[in-house]
């Protein structure tokens, strides 16, 4: 059996699991980082770790050349010594960083501070790298699905808000690019969903996808962040999300083709996104 040499952290999420089938559909031997059972495709390597335990992550980076690196905590805290023990065994980090990282201080900026200090860390620790900086998720919206099941609505603030939600097979498909060729090497790429799309718009574009309309219903944010506390939110998250989405009614995202000059082809819309994942709000 040829010997992995790729790890994918995060490789059961939506974009580390993209990653995994992209590098396994081209035939380049790869292995996922799992904490439990996990559903991969077949002749994907799965070892047992957990990046809250560096002393745990041995095995999966034995003989392995690069590392897709996800990080899946709030805070910093522990990243140095994940990095650390990467850059024992590794040569390359492919680190899913954010839009929201090298910007001005502006609101929100707690949402993006462990990814300025995970950045710090990789480029300071002698291994090859690139920082990947995309906008903001389009399969975040699946926290509407069991609204949409259940009601026919989304009840959310912030209507007008319009952002260059980015598919994650996209983000997959640059990743991929800078885990298996030179191209990337120490570069920063921000990369953006195809077009500003609003949240009332995204919701009808998942409405039209499903075959029945869905209502976006404005609340205050007042409103939204009880919700979330309710829903059990960190509050450092609660007060940092809210805000942050409320200053890009003024100063939106920027869009960019970068997902096109980087893999030849260009970005997919909200549209095709929930096209693509119709099922999840059924």
């Amino acid at each position: 059996m040829t010997q992995p040499r790729i790890l994918v952290t995060g490789a059961t999420g939506k974009v580390g699991g993209a990653v995994v089938a992209r590098l396994h559909a081209a035939g380049v031997p790869v292995r996922a980082l799992v904490r439990g059972e996990a559903d991969l495709p077949e002749g994907v390597q799965a070892v047992r770790g957990d990046l809250a335990d560096p002393a745990s992550l041995d095995a999966a980076l034995e003989g392995v050349d690069s590392v897709f690196l996800v990080w899946p905590f709030l805070s910093a805290e522990g990243a140095s010594d994940v990095v650390d023990a990467i850059g024992k065994r590794a040569r390359r980090v492919v680190y899913l960083s954010s839009a929201g990282v090298g910007g001005e201080e502006k609101p929100g900026e707690a949402i993006t501070m462990f990814h300025t200090e995970l950045e710090r860390l990789i480029e300071a620790s002698g291994l090859e790298w690139t920082a990947l900086r995309p906008t903001g998720f389009a399969s975040n919206t699946l926290g509407w699905a069991e609204e949409i099941r259940t009601t026919g609505a989304v009840r959310a603030p912030l209507a007008r808000l319009a952002r260059p939600l980015i598919h994650e097979e996209d983000i997959a498909a640059v990743a991929v690019h800078a885990l298996t060729t030179d191209a990337l090497l120490g570069a920063r790429p921000l990369i953006t969903g195809l077009e500003l799309c609003t949240q009332e718009r995204q919701v009808a574009l998942i409405g039209e996808a499903i075959g029945r309309p869905v209502r976006f219903e404005e609340i205050a944010l007042d409103e939204a962040v009880e919700q979330m506390k309710a829903a059990g939110y960190p509050a450092e998250l609660v007060e940092a999300v809210l805000p942050a989405q409320a200053a890009l009614l003024d100063s939106p995202e920027p869009v960019n083709d970068e997902v096109e000059r980087i893999t030849g082809t260009p970005a997919r819309s909200f549209r095709e996104w929930a096209v693509d994942h119709a099922a999840d709000f059924r």
